[in-house]
């Protein structure tokens, strides 16, 4: 059985600097100039954490009983899924508002590897 990290590891300290930034954002959310936008992008992102972080704790427990943390990995592989689908969504949307200027590079680069992807998804469904 492995020795668990102490709480006063870089990885401890900064999980609870996050959850202290977390907390502080409480009051923000109470406040009447919401962006429903950043609103959606803030619980997506928060609901992504979320989602790692049960998986990260799924992994330390398979660890610590001995048994096979492999199947965290597809957790984690369906969770990427999910948010690629809807930072996708948004991508779509934000395509069609001519008051976004977008940098070709990056549109380029985005392209190129959607279009990898799409051949890898194909020999998958």
């Amino acid at each position: 059985m492995a020795a668990e990290p102490s709480k006063d590891s870089p990885v401890s300290a900064g999980l609870q600097t996050a959850i202290a930034d977390i907390q502080a954002s409480h009051g923000l959310l109470l406040s009447d100039e919401l962006d429903p936008r950043v609103l959606t992008e803030f619980r997506d992102v928060l609901n992504r954490v979320r989602n790692v972080a049960w998986a990260a704790q799924q992994s330390v427990a398979a660890r610590i009983s001995g048994e096979d943390p492999g199947a965290v990995g597809s957790l984690l592989a369906a969770e990427r899924i999910r948010a690629a689908y809807q930072l996708c969504r948004l991508i779509q949307e934000d395509l069609t508002k001519n008051e976004i200027d977008f940098q070709k590079g990056q549109l380029s680069e985005l392209y190129a590897v959607t279009k990898e992807l799409a051949k890898q998804l194909k020999s998958r469904v």
